[in-house]
């Protein structure tokens, strides 16, 4: 997760609340702040009031015990009163899904997500398979990492079910247009691609609201990462696309990122991510003029130290946009008899952009 530009947006709200606080940000939303054990340091979860019916909670934080006792706190304050109706969460990741489990259990709530996200997460909670752990060592030894590094990556792997210890047993399906009614609001459900499968944001029309998982911060480029489990693909045109939907909605639509702090601008602001991607793919091309592994692409791209954790997501970041240029034709991919891969520039291509 790079940083990008920001000039474009504003900011309504000078300061997040403080860790397991509330603040209302909108007609029946309020902001409640997660701290995170990463270097991203919190998340921001939203409680979306249904009236009588209760409480949405949309995402969750970890599932660690720091955490419920977090939200054992702000059910029996902020929240008391009302009973939680529904859990929706935005994507699959620990910090969003992670905690959803055990609210559902405590609180009797429904949960919602895309069939994708909630599929992903069963599959990971449940530990890798041996032919799982021998598609991730395929893929970070094509890449071109170095043994200890491998190593270091390869210990990570199962890592996330210490932040999902469950996922909910039964869904509410959400698909991309459909309305999701608290109270008398309605949160109408759209689709998009690239950080996840089939992330989902929710967007109130009647008061401009627009909450979009990770999809779209307001200082941070969102990651965008190709896994051991589809070596191919090419979430950065998913991604670039989703990008470009945010202009049907509102350029003041006020949006509340997982994040970062609520902000105004969607249209500059994706403006500038696609930028940030354009000069990424402009920066590897030339880069790749003589042949590259893609961890030498990686380091180019993130020209900083590294833990194990950002240099998996370092890595798929790389991948990404090399996989990217290969479906563009400004770059081929040719694997060594070492069976690493090898990105070298295609005879006579020009410039590439995202436009």
């Amino acid at each position: 997760m790079a940083p990008t530009p920001n000039g474009s947006v504003d900011y309504p709200f000078c300061a997040a609340p403080d860790d397991g606080g509330a603040l209302a940000v909108a007609p029946g939303v309020l902001w409640i702040r997660l701290t995170l054990p990463f270097q991203l340091d919190h998340i921001n979860v939203w409680a979306l009031d249904g009236g009588d019916s209760g409480w949405t909670l949309v995402d969750t934080g970890l599932g660690d015990r720091r955490t419920r006792e977090v939200w054992d706190g702000l059910l029996a304050t902020v929240l008391a009163g009302k009973p939680v109706e529904r859990v929706v969460v935005t994507h699959f990741h620990p910090d969003h899904i992670g905690a959803a489990d055990w609210l559902v259990e405590r609180t009797g709530a429904d949960f919602a997500t895309s069939l994708t996200e909630w599929l992903v997460a069963r599959m990971l909670c449940g530990g890798n398979t041996p032919a799982m752990e021998a598609a991730a060592e395929r893929f970070y030894r094509r890449s071109g990492l170095d043994a200890e590094t491998q190593a270091a990556v390869r210990d990570r792997a199962g890592s996330y079910a210490r932040g999902v210890p469950g996922v909910p047993a039964t869904l509410t399906r959400l698909r991309a247009g459909d309305l999701l009614n608290v109270g008398s609001t309605s949160w109408r459900v759209i689709g998009g691609a690239g950080h996840t499968a089939e992330p989902v944001s929710l967007y109130d029309a009647a008061n401009g609201v627009l909450i979009p998982g990770d999809q779209i911060l307001p200082r941070i480029s969102p990651n965008i990462s190709v896994w051991p489990a589809e070596p191919d693909a090419d979430p950065l045109a998913d991604y670039l696309a989703s990008l470009d939907a945010w202009s049907e909605l509102p350029a003041d639509t006020l949006v509340l990122p997982s994040h970062g702090l609520p902000f105004r601008g969607l249209h500059g602001r994706a403006a500038d991510l696609t930028d940030h991607h354009a000069a990424r793919l402009e920066e590897i091309v030339p880069f790749c003029a003589m042949p590259q592994t893609a961890a030498a692409v990686m380091r180019r791209l993130f020209d900083r130290p590294l833990d194990t954790h950002q240099t998996v997501f370092a890595m798929g970041e790389a991948i990404a946009h090399l996989n990217h240029l290969i479906r563009r034709g400004a770059l081929l991919r040719n694997t060594g008899p070492d069976g690493i891969d090898l990105y070298r520039r295609g005879a006579g291509q020009g410039a590439v952009t995202t436009r």
